[in-house]
């Protein structure tokens, strides 16, 4: 079983998703959140067919994290389902894993640095 996952979560709007991954990172439950905008989804919600455009978050984290960031997206998440989906990650390279596991805390322990003790910098478009 990987150590290592994406989670996928959609949001209603730029300003919100910004907030959230600011969120994440603060609370040390991501060590990266790519923010994709302007993704059109199609749905059925209550029998009804949807046509949104929404906003798609990307969030590195660790599977021992997993949990407290869904509580965490849960608890900032205007929809009342909100889409969030945890993908492993079978496979990468070792530094940017290791950037990884070192940026999150699996409790959400306060502030990260955020940095790469292998470079000293933070990897570009992590």
């Amino acid at each position: 079983m990987s150590e290592y996952c994406v989670v996928l979560c959609t949001v209603p709007s730029s300003d919100l998703a910004e907030m959230i991954a600011r969120g994440l990172l603060e609370e040390r439950l991501a060590a990266c959140v790519g923010v994709l905008p302007t993704v059109r989804s199609f749905y059925t919600w209550k029998g009804e067919l949807c046509r949104e455009d929404e906003v798609l978050l990307l969030v590195k984290t660790t599977r021992a994290a997993y949990a407290a960031l869904e509580r965490s997206l849960r608890n900032r998440h205007p929809y009342e389902v909100p889409e969030i989906v945890m993908l492993p990650i079978e496979a990468g390279w070792p530094p940017y894993l290791d950037w990884i596991r070192e940026s999150v805390s699996p409790a959400g322990e306060g502030e990260g640095s955020g940095m790469s003790a292998l470079s000293g910098l933070p990897p570009s478009g992590c």
